[in-house]
This record gives C-alpha cells, sequence and structure tokens, in this order.
C-alpha cells in the first residue's frame, strides 16, 4: 500500500511561496538599510554633531561588516542549520534597529549600525541557499529568482524614496526604528513557515576557524579601503595587506582538511564567471543609484522626497518585469541571453543620463529611469540564476554567500569609484572657470559613462567566459 504522507520535497506550493515571501521580506529589510539612511545625512549630521569625515561612517559602518562576513555567515549556515542562521541575523539586526533609533551621539550610531551590518550578513549570506532547496524545479527556481531579484534591485531606490518621506515626515529615528515591527514579525514567522533544515555532520568542528578569519579580516579590509577617505599611501597600505589576506586564506583551502571553501566550486564557470559579471554589473548599478540621488539634488535642484520620487520609476519597472517577465523567459530561452539582453539595456540607460539636460524630467531623467528598470529587471534574475545552477545541496550556502559577497563588493567598489571620478571631474572644470552646477553636472556624466563602461565589460565577459556548455 502505497504511503500517503506527504514528504518534504513535494510539500504543497503555498508553503514554499509562503516560505519565499518571508525570506524576501527579510532581505527587502536588509537592503532598504544600506540606502535609507543617505537622504538622511544632513538632519544626523545636524542632530548628533558628526563631522563631515565622520558622517560617511553611517554608511560606511554597515557596508563594511556587511561585505566581509558574508562568506563565513554563508559556511556557518551550512554547518549549523540555515533557518537558525536565519532566525539569530534577524534577531539581532532588529535589536541593532532599535539601537540606531535610539542613538544618543554619533559614535553610539556608528557602533549601532555596524551591528547592523553583521546581522545584515548573518541572514542574507544563507538566503539564496534556502531558495535552491525550496524551489529545485527549473522553471519555479527561475521564478524565485524573479522575485528575489526584485527584491534586491528595487530595494535600493525604495530606500531612498523612504528615507526622505520619514525623515520630512516623522524624523530621521524612524528610519531605524520602523524595523522593529516589521523585523519581530520577520524573526517568527520563518518559525511557522520553513522548514528547519538538518545541520552537516560535526557542527563547528567542520570550520575552517583559521580561514574564516583571514577571508573576513581580506574583504573588510578590501571594502575599507574602497569606502576610506584617507591618503593615498595609508589606502595601498591596507589594498596590500588585503591582498596578502586574501592569497594567505587561498592557500590555507588548498592545504585545510575541512576547508572553508572547497577551491573547486570555481572551477565552475557559472560560478566564477557568474559573480565576475555581477560584481562589474552592480558596480556600475548601484554606483548609479548613489551618484544619480546626487545628481539629481546638486545638478537638477531636487528636494530629498523628489529625489526619491524621481527614482521610484526603476523600482516599479523592475518589479513588472523581474515577477512577470524575466522568469519565463529564462525558462523558455535560458539565464544567458536573457542576462546579455538585459546588460545591453542598462548600458542604454545608463548613457541616456549622459546627455545634457533640458530641464525637463520627463525629458532627460524618466527615459533613463524605465530603461534602467528594464534592464535590471532582466539581468539580474538572470545572473543569479546563473550564479547559483551549479550549486550543490551541500554547497548551497557557499555559493550564497559568494553571490551577495560579490554584490555587496561591487556596490561598495562602484560607489568609491564613481564618486571619486565624479568629484574630480567637477574639480578640474571649476578650477578652468566652468560654472558650479554646470561642472557638477559634467561630473556626474562621466561617472554615469563610467558605469556604462562596467556594465559593458560585464556583457563580454557573457559573452565570452559564460558560454553555453557543448
Amino acid at each position: 500500500m502505497t504511503s500517503t504522507g506527504i514528504r518534504p520535497a513535494t510539500r504543497p506550493a503555498p508553503s514554499r511561496w509562503a516560505a519565499l515571501t518571508v525570506l524576501c521580506a527579510g532581505m527587502l529589510m536588509i537592503i532598504l538599510d544600506g540606502t535609507i539612511v543617505s537622504v538622511a545625512l544632513p538632519a544626523l549630521q545636524t542632530d548628533l554633531g558628526f563631522t563631515a569625515a565622520g558622517l560617511a561612517w553611517t554608511v560606511n559602518a554597515y557596508l563594511v561588516p556587511l561585505g566581509g562576513l558574508l562568506l563565513l555567515a554563508g559556511r556557518l549556515g551550512d554547518l549549523l542549520g540555515r533557518r537558525r542562521m536565519l532566525v539569530a541575523g534577524l534577531a539581532l539586526f532588529v535589536v541593532a534597529s532599535l539601537l540606531c533609533g535610539l542613538a544618543t551621539g554619533a559614535g553610539m550610531l556608528v557602533v549601532a549600525r555596524f551591528l547592523q551590518g553583521v546581522a545584515a550578513a548573518m541572514a542574507s549570506a544563507v538566503v539564496l541557499g534556502m531558495i535552491v532547496g525550496l524551489f529545485p524545479e527549473p522553471k519555479e527556481r527561475a521564478r524565485a529568482m524573479g522575485v528575489y531579484a526584485f527584491v534586491g534591485a528595487a530595494g535600493a531606490s525604495l530606500g531612498l524614496l523612504l528615507g526622505g518621506v520619514l525623515t520630512e515626515t516623522v524624523g530621521w529615528r524612524w528610519i531605524f526604528l520602523v524595523n522593529v515591527p516589521i523585523g519581530v514579525a520577520a524573526v517568527l514567522l520563518p518559525l511557522r513557515v520553513i522548514e528547519r533544515d538538518a545541520p552537516l555532520r560535526g557542527g563547528l568542528r567542520g570550520a575552517d576557524v583559521l580561514g574564516g578569519v583571514l577571508v573576513t579580516a581580506g574583504l573588510m579590509l578590501a571594502v575599507f579601503t574602497i569606502v576610506d577617505s584617507s591618503g593615498t599611501g595609508s589606502r595601498l597600505g591596507l589594498g596590500a595587506l588585503a591582498v596578502a589576506l586574501l592569497a594567505g586564506f587561498v592557500v590555507r583551502q588548498r592545504y585545510a582538511a575541512e576547508p572553508l571553501v572547497r577551491l573547486g566550486i570555481f572551477g565552475s564557470r557559472a560560478v566564477s564567471g557568474g559573480n565576475l559579471v555581477q560584481l562589474l554589473m552592480v558596480a556600475g548599478m548601484l554606483g548609479f543609484q548613489f551618484t544619480a540621488a546626487l545628481h539629481l539634488q546638486r545638478a537638477l535642484g531636487y528636494a530629498p522626497a523628489q529625489t526619491g520620487l524621481a527614482l521610484l520609476p526603476i523600482a516599479v519597472t523592475i518589479a513588472v518585469v523581474s515577477l512577470s517577465v524575466s522568469g519565463r523567459l529564462i525558462a523558455r530561452f535560458g539565464p544567458r541571453p536573457v542576462l546579455l539582453v538585459g546588460e545591453v539595456l542598462l548600458v542604454a540607460g545608463l548613457l541616456l543620463l549622459t546627455r545634457p539636460s533640458t530641464g525637463s524630467y520627463v525629458v532627460d531623467v524618466l527615459p533613463s529611469m524605465l530603461v534602467l528598470g528594464l534592464g535590471a529587471g532582466l539581468a539580474l534574475p538572470a545572473v543569479t540564476t546563473v550564479m547559483m545552477s551549479d550549486a550543490t545541496p551541500a554547497d548551497a550556502g557557499l555559493a550564497s554567500g559568494l553571490a551577495n559577497t560579490s554584490q555587496q563588493v561591487g556596490g561598495a567598489l562602484g560607489i568609491a569609484v564613481l564618486a571619486a571620478i565624479a568629484t574630480a571631474r567637477t574639480d578640474a572644470a571649476t578650477a578652468a572657470g566652468v560654472p558650479l552646477r554646470e561642472a557638477v553636472a559634467g561630473g556626474y556624466h562621466l561617472a554615469f559613462g563610467t558605469a556604462a563602461a562596467a556594465v559593458g565589460v560585464a556583457a563580454l565577459l557573457t559573452l565570452t567566459v559564460l558560454r553555453p556548455r557543448a
């Protein structure tokens, strides 16, 4: 007689989609906090007494641990259980958000933001691996990746909008305090809708502690080097130390009995090539979002809330494309062609922003927002599908950690490089006697062109490295 029990692998689809909803809600909260603070920086400086240089650490204190701890957190999720790591990370995120909202000084806010970054790494490192486990069938996985990619791509733009609205209406503290009720729900719901996954045998005895220290320190130093604003000599020294630590990590992984990273995973073009493509693509896109926010305010005279509204069409377009179109296109044509089309659209959208201003949002900004949203809605689900396509169940957390690491490091690189290029071009133009607003616009136009070049290189790698298997 056939058993009537339902096995976990064949549980009803609604439970899996409910689990995906919970996972994406937690990710949205984490991604929003990466950008929601940007519009509130002047208010933070006035209320908490930040110096001009110290103010940058309200962003960097979040970015550095998030970029540096993702790989270790992904592996620990494999060893200890991904649901356990997710819930612990979300719980710490709630506590850190409360501390941010109650901050009485600059130092307290920076420390609380650092804790938020640690918590964000713990939670986000395991999400992709959990999605892969929930959706083993290719067509459903493509749809799930579309939902996940929408959350990641639209979250940064929505953060700018919400940051402006909350700051102008109820005050900057609520950009953090709003996480508390949402986060409590995000902590409790996984216990109901996500099944407990069995940790790997041996627990922490399978963790490469030395390797974890080397890669975490190396990545954190690399991200710190990117966002640091000190002298060139100091940055070169930090960069050299970061390279040395990462080289030591590679050597350690080659000879360790239980390596943190199975180096063979990089033999997969999907993993190594996909992560490099994503790093370049996100460098252009996330760097653009920060640069565009400054461009709209400094060159075009937009208010903070207007800036968020001006960027909103990107989020809306990404929602429509990634939720209703990209999954079906990936299932029919495969992720590589969809990724390539998305990259071409991203390049076109960024180049549209380099045109001289006419003073009209509909002419100067809106077309680019729509084209960029269409490109991101296609490219981001596709590249995520590529990166996770070769992941085995045992390495799903590691692959997820690598994917998230390349995303965060790419974003940090893009923000730092594009901001430096825009500033250098503006300073050179003003020194030559160009009017300030025209000089500022020229600097940001060069930054947008550089972002387009980064995505263009990603498209070339998609053509040459991410070739279909014979």
